[in-house]
Formats: structure tokens, sequence, C-alpha cells
């Protein structure tokens, strides 16, 4: 398998279009994933910087321009798209953004691929979590190229109504707010959002919730392991996990994982499972250290450095 590098230099950056209303939390979401609280950078489809201001006087309307790239100088490894303008009902701004998802889902040029679409959903409005626009996007959208996760956002909403319910039967206090965040996720089923958005034409592929956005150390790790699942191919999977630097135990998991199944595979070949030789080893690390581009791996056999470091942290073997 090729080290993680390689994968950046022929698929470029992980690319997200994010797709929701203009009160979703979308940039608050997307400040999380990037571990920062600045706001982004915005280039056009050349690649030239925008004007920020002038951007964002056009989120607050509702309109953005879906070619823009919104870069996160924490993380510039990923670039987000945005389009919001199709909810207040305009067909040009719809049929402008199934024309990007189509063509971007599937262009020749790697570099320029949307990789996965987060639509964002916010739980405060959950009388109205699907509106016209949820609808119209999951009937006529195509997205069949490319993997859709329904965000919903702004979870704990549901956990005051949550903290009532639990109160009303008997709960204390202390435990109605222990047990809030379990009881909003029975309410949100019992709402059947997820069982409406599966029966669509073009249905995502899975969902998270997430609460709490507002706090700086809240976790991303569902959202990005589920987009993870989402992608299916290994190549994709590794260049979000090595993209994203938030979660040491995402790259952790898919590394073990994913060893793992190296290791089993051989078993195919020996009819059973081999005795793990210096080289056998030798490729195992470097199988684990594709998932790491983070950290400077050196083979104890070997002076060649498997991956380079993107981060401070280096964890090298004995010499």
């Amino acid at each position: 398998m090729a080290p993680t590098e390689d994968f950046g230099k022929k698929f470029g950056r992980f690319r997200i279009l994010v797709v929701g209303r203009a009160n979703a939390g979308k940039t608050t979401l997307l400040q999380r994933v990037c571990n920062t609280t600045e706001k982004p950078e915005i280039f056009d489809g050349e690649g030239n910087k925008i004007d920020a201001t002038v951007v964002q006087s056009s989120l607050g309307r509702g309109c953005n321009e879906i070619e823009n790239e919104l870069v996160f100088g924490s993380n510039p490894d990923f670039v987000f798209h945005d389009s919001c303008g199709f909810e207040a009902g305009s067909k040009e701004e719809f049929e402008k953004m199934k024309e990007f998802v189509l063509e971007r889902a599937s262009t020749t040029k790697l570099k320029q691929r949307v990789h996965a679409i987060w639509y964002c959903i916010p739980m405060d409005e959950c009388h109205r979590a699907i509106t016209k626009a949820e609808e119209r996007f999951f009937a006529e959208c195509d997205t069949s190229s490319v993997p859709v996760i329904a965000v919903f956002t702004k979870f704990d909403a549901l956990w005051d109504d949550a903290f009532g319910q639990l109160k009303e039967s008997g709960s204390t206090r202390m435990d109605s707010k222990r047990m809030a965040p379990e009881k909003a996720k029975e309410i949100f089923t019992n709402m059947k959002i997820w069982d409406r958005l599966r029966e669509t034409q073009y249905p995502p592929k899975d969902y998270v919730y997430l609460a709490e956005m507002h706090k700086d150390n809240t976790d991303c790790g569902p959202l990005l392991e589920g987009t993870a699942s989402a992608l299916g191919e290994e190549a994709m999977q590794m260049l979000l996990i090595s993209t994203q630097r938030t979660n040491l135990a995402l790259c952790i998991k898919y590394a073990v994982e994913r060893s793992l199944m190296w290791y089993i595979g051989r078993a195919g070949i020996f009819g059973e499972l081999p005795r793990l030789s210096e080289d056998m080893c030798g490729e195992m690390q470097e199988e684990i250290a594709n998932w790491f581009p983070q950290v400077m791996v050196r083979n104890k056999s070997s002076s060649s450095q498997l991956n380079c470091s993107k981060y401070d942290m280096k964890i090298m073997d004995d010499e």
C-alpha cells in the first residue's frame, strides 16, 4: 500500500460539501472539526483569496457561491464548500447545487472531487426538522456517487424536553439531568426523522447527532468515524483519517483494524495464520504507519522514514 502522502498527491485535500439552513450551526461545526475558533479563509474556484467581509454579508442573506472554498489555517488539508441558498426556495440555487454535486462527485480531476456531503439539520427546530428543502434535496439530488451524512446539530436542544419528561415520570432532578442525553435519543427515534430520510430517493448513508458544539472541547469523533465508514473505499478512508488532526483514537482504531485484516489476509496465502517474520513485521509496521502521517516512524532495521511529520510529535523506535 502506498503511503498516505501519495494519496494526498493523487487526490488532493479532503473536500466536503456542507449543506443546511443558515442557523444549522455549520460554521461552528467546521471550527470544531478543524480545532479552531477562527473564521475560514475563502478562495474562489481559481484559488484566489476573497475578501471575507463580502462573503459574510452574502451568508447573512442565506446566499453563497458554492464553488468558493472555505479553508481553516489550523487544518488546510480540509476544503469545505457551503451551499445554503436553495433553502429559500430558489430554483436557480437548487439547480446550481445539483449540478455541483453531479460534477464534483464523479469528476476525473481527482483534486477537485467532493468526497463527502454533510447535511446539517438543527434540532432546536425539531418541529420542522424536515422542510421542503430537505425533501427536495433527498428526492432530486443524485448523491449516489458521494456519501451523505445527515448531521443533527444542536442535539442538546432535545435535552430540555428529555429532562422535563424524566421529571414528570418521577425521577429526581439529578437523575433527570444525568439521563437526559439518552432520553433525548429515544425522543429523536420516536420522531421517526431518520426513518423518513431513509425512505427518500437518495437517502443519506448514515447519521450522527452532535451536542454542545459551542464548547471548545466538543468531540467530533462520531462525525469523522461515520464519514469514514460511509466512504467505504480504504484509500478515501485513509485520506480522511490522515487529514483530521483532532482524534488520535480514530487513527489508532483504523490502524489496528486494517493491520489485523492485513495479517489475517495472509492466512489465505499460507493456509493458516503465519508466524511474523522480520520482513512481515516491517510490512505491518508500514501498514500501521500509513494511518499516522502526523507521526514520524522509523523502521529499526532501516534508516528510511515511513512518514513525514506534519506535527511536532515524533515517535521513533529504539535504535
